[in-house]
């Protein structure tokens, strides 16, 4: 076998492979004696066809096909090893396999290409005195009372409200439908999986979809609206991304939120603390805390942006691909955790359009990854083991007891934490200049994403 090497783009490598005639026989007479023993053909004992028999009854094209299949086995894992390439993922194959089997003759040299993903070359350019700008986050006092204020929310008391209609922040008990538009833009077909009955749903902005809090806001018990409401255009459901539709509501009950005092038996209820102060004074130690952490991570992220757009690496797609997998994975379990169905987002139809979306951010990912793993082996950066134990032993109580992989646990805390130094090394080395805020439009709450779903899917 003779084996030719060229590198190739996107961190490839090529391998001309030449099998002699000898060996091509060899292998075609294997195949046919393999097939002679295990065929299974009227009239016949097994290991007694005679071979024009057999090859009449199998197909010359399946023969040839298993023996070029046979051929390729060997021969590239052959190639592979006796170049020493570290191969990753699968190899490409060229001409095709059907065009080898057709031109495949038993007693003729056979010839094909393939290219072999292989790990990517990293070549460090600057990665010292980086000069880096980052936003600077700050504690806000408001954040005190924001939760102590959420925490009240959550503990409130619903009470029934009979001598007003609803207004903003009630929690109103309905019966809903939904209706398709006709052509004439009314009430048409009703929507199936779009019914509710004794639905709660709290009138507070952002957790309910455009024009839904306005159409239920005023509304009074025993009363019946339609509200037209318009989907988003990225709505997760296709059926219903960008379609108006109308809801009927039979509105049953209002109801208002009683707060608890912000007492010491408040602070008792929610934490370890035993007065309302403890609880502040903690808080906002927590909140400078995570504000530290915040500002620590944003100049994290600024220095490994301004890192890969000073390295060029060629990434093999067996990465990228991988890569993809795992944002997906990672974006349905989240999608779980919040109480959303999986599936009106992962249909077949949408995963093209989902793996291309996600491209760019698992390429910016392995990028990032490649060039810190460099960064450490080149600088020898090495993790303290009993940072990596204690960070282990904290890791294992915070799973409370639920099934982990050992040696897989080890092995992500260990890089985690050596990412961390690394960054925190490069951070040392470099000009960080803080800078404030910029004021950004407001994102989309999460939570309010899913208190919508609710609302429709109830």
């Amino acid at each position: 076998m003779k084996v030719t090497q060229e590198k190739l783009p996107s961190s490839q490598i090529g391998l001309k492979i030449e099998i002699s005639p000898e060996i091509s026989k060899q292998t075609y007479e294997k195949v046919v004696q393999n097939l002679s023993r295990t065929a299974n053909i009227p009239g016949f004992r097994k290991g007694k066809v005679p071979r024009q028999i057999l090859l009449q009854r199998m197909g010359i094209e399946r023969v040839k096909a298993a023996a070029v299949e046979d051929v390729l086995q060997s021969s590239v894992d052959a190639a592979i090893k006796q170049e020493d390439i570290k191969a990753i993922g699968n190899y490409q194959i060229e001409p095709s396999f059907e065009e080898l089997v057709k031109n495949y003759q038993p007693e003729q040299p056979l010839s094909f290409r393939i290219a072999v993903d292989v790990p990517p070359t990293v070549v460090l350019s600057q990665y010292r005195n980086l000069a880096i700008k980052a936003e600077e986050v700050f504690f806000d006092e408001n954040q005190v009372e924001n939760y102590l204020a959420a925490k009240q929310t959550e503990l409130a008391t619903l009470v029934p409200v009979e001598d007003r209609s609803a207004q903003a922040n009630d929690t109103v008990i309905v019966d809903y439908e939904a209706f398709k538009l006709d052509a004439n833009g009314l009430k048409g077909d009703s929507i199936e999986e779009l019914k509710g009955v004794d639905s709660k749903i709290e009138l507070t902005e952002g957790k309910l979809l455009a024009g839904m809090l306005e159409g239920l806001l005023d509304m009074s018990s025993g009363e019946v609206k339609d509200i037209n409401v318009t989907f988003p255009a990225d709505y997760p459901r296709p059926e219903l991304a960008g379609n108006e539709v109308i809801f009927v509501f039979n509105l049953k009950e209002i109801k208002t939120s009683e707060l608890p005092d912000l007492d010491d038996e408040f602070a008792k209820e929610i934490s370890d603390k035993e007065t309302i102060e403890e609880l502040k004074l903690s808080l906002e130690e927590d909140f400078k805390k995570k504000a530290e952490e915040d500002t620590t991570e944003k100049i994290h992220l600024a220095i490994l942006e301004q890192l890969t757009k000073n390295t060029e690496i060629e990434l093999p797609e067996t990465y990228i691909e991988q890569e993809i997998k795992n944002i997906l994975t990672q974006t349905a379990m989240q999608m779980e955790q919040y109480g959303l169905d999986v599936n009106t987002l992962f249909r077949e139809e949408n995963l093209p359009k989902l793996k291309e979306n996600a491209r760019p951010d698992a390429i910016q990912k392995i990028k990032e990854k490649l060039i810190i793993e460099e960064i450490t082996k080149t600088e020898g950066i090495t993790v303290d083991k009993d940072a990596l134990d204690k960070r282990v032993e904290e890791v294992k109580k915070e799973l409370d007891g639920r099934p982990y992989d050992n040696d897989r646990l080890i092995g992500f805390i260990q890089e985690e934490l050596s990412n961390r130094k690394t960054l925190d090394w490069l951070r040392e080395n470099s000009q960080v200049e803080l800078v404030a805020p910029s004021s950004e439009p407001a994102t989309v709450d999460v939570e309010a994403t899913e208190v919508s779903e609710e609302t429709t899917e109830a």
